[in-house]
């Protein structure tokens, strides 16, 4: 029964968690948060994460009852991310398996996701949409790897929220994302944004330039609220979302769609995805805060699917790429 202890830590969530045999034993985490209007930088980000991730590798033991003794293999996340963060975590992965002489595993973020998504919901061959602050890709599995059906063509429907909530000066505490979602709730009038889904991939760039140009003439004027601003931003992005998945789920017959990725926690757009599948007769999948947000246990768990598969990472290969596709990686552990 092998235990994996991995490290998340490649944007401003840093994660240890510990998993053996498909069960989640400890999955402490923290947050860099920083003040309304702003963004988090990588240098300011890495000196949060090593000033922390010593307490929470103990604390993580701690909770699953474990010594590094029961400990038989190290997770970490190769990439993609941000450069400083993902280097002070994989340099303390590095040296704890050093110190504890146990097997390293480099491990591909998205994919992280994708095994905590199945592992926690139960979904055998979902349609994956994958959304968080760095990526947006749907993606479904065959012949050994998760291919990319669509994805953004410029930055992430993450991204696209957390920089409007800059402009709205939207607190960042616990994320904008969440704050942005509560605040759409009370929305009542529907703005027109440009929606642009090009063939099977999505834009978010343009949407941001146009509400960030007409926002503050809007509010200042009261042809909109700031709820108003944020309801009509969600819902635009988020059927964009919805068809670029309903697309791929129809060309590749699935019956199953599996949310993950930090954006996938919105209740909205679990309740639009929701709306499409039960028109298809497909199965919506999806979890909580806990999982959909970047996690160690989600490193440890794509870890543990690798290192039962035979998979290693030397050394001298232990470094971190802020650019590792889904689809380079061979997924050897599926059929």
């Amino acid at each position: 029964m092998p235990a994996v202890l991995g490290f998340e830590g490649s944007a401003n969530k840093i994660g240890v968690g510990v998993v053996r045999d498909g069960t989640v034993l400890a999955n402490p985490r923290r947050t860099y948060v920083t003040p309304p209007g702003t963004g988090f930088l990588p240098g300011d980000t890495a000196r949060h994460h090593r000033a922390v991730i010593l307490d929470l590798l103990q604390e993580a033991l701690t909770e699953a009852g474990l010594t590094s003794q029961d400990i038989d293999c190290i997770a970490y996340t190769k990439g993609p991310g941000m450069g400083a963060p993902l280097v002070s975590v994989a340099v303390v992965a590095r040296t704890i398996a050093q110190l504890w002489n146990k097997p390293l595993v480099g491990v591909n973020h998205c994919i992280g996701h994708i095994e905590m998504g199945r592992l926690i919901t139960g979904a055998t061959s979902p349609t994956v949409l994958y959304v968080s602050g760095g990526n947006t890709q749907v993606i479904a599995y065959s012949e050994h790897r998760y291919r990319i059906f669509g994805e953004t063509i410029d930055i992430a429907v993450g991204n696209c929220l957390d920089r409007f909530a800059r402009v709205l000066k939207i607190s960042n505490d616990p994320s904008p994302g969440y704050n942005i979602e509560q605040m759409a709730k009370r929305g009542k009038k529907l703005v027109e944004l440009p929606y642009t889904v090009k063939g099977m991939d999505v834009s978010f760039s343009g949407i941001l330039s146009f509400i960030e140009d007409v926002a503050q003439r809007m509010l200042a004027t009261g042809e909109c609220t700031p709820e108003d601003l944020c309801f009509s931003l969600q819902e635009t992005v988020f059927a964009m979302l919805v068809e670029i998945t309903e697309r791929a789920m129809a060309h590749c017959g699935s019956q199953e769609a599996l949310i993950v990725g930090g954006v996938g926690c919105n209740i909205r757009l679990q309740e639009m995805m929701e709306t499409m599948c039960q028109e298809r007769g497909a199965r919506l999948f999806a979890t909580d805060e806990r999982f959909c947000i970047d996690n160690g246990a989600m490193i440890a768990q794509a870890g543990w699917e690798m290192f039962q598969a035979g998979h290693r990472t030397p050394l001298s290969e232990s470094g971190v790429t802020q650019r590792y596709r889904t689809d380079e990686v061979e997924v050897t552990w599926r059929d």
